[in-house]
């Protein structure tokens, strides 16, 4: 691991939704007040989620995300491609899930009732 991926902590999720409404909007050419007219919210709203202030609700973002012609999908994957550029990489699935490095909590294995009992 590099020591980007140490000292510099994952831009939170609110974060990333901001950048990526606001970018896009902003090539839209849209004012913030349009946008979140067509999305049904107010601009002051709007704006605190463009600039990471807020959390979306998944139905918030849905009806913003359409508001710019996206759909939850190519909003998701531009998310998912931002966070790659920002995250530490992961040497491999195969060493996260490796056995020597899992032990699996007490009581593990047992019967769900008998586990919350």
């Amino acid at each position: 691991m590099d020591d980007r991926a140490r000292t510099e902590p994952e831009p939170l999720w609110r974060e990333v939704t901001g950048r990526i409404l606001r970018r896009r909007r902003h090539e839209r050419g849209e004012r913030l007040v349009e946008t979140a007219e067509r999305a049904g919210v107010s601009s002051q709203y709007l704006s605190e989620l463009e600039r990471g202030r807020k959390d979306a609700s998944s139905e918030i973002l849905e009806a913003v995300v359409g508001a710019l012609e996206m759909t939850l999908a190519e909003f998701t994957r531009e998310a998912a491609i931002e966070l790659s550029r920002t995250a530490p990489v992961l040497a491999s699935v195969s060493t996260i899930a490796s056995p020597a490095r899992f032990s699996p909590p007490a009581g593990a294995g047992r019967p769900l009732a008998l586990a919350c009992a």
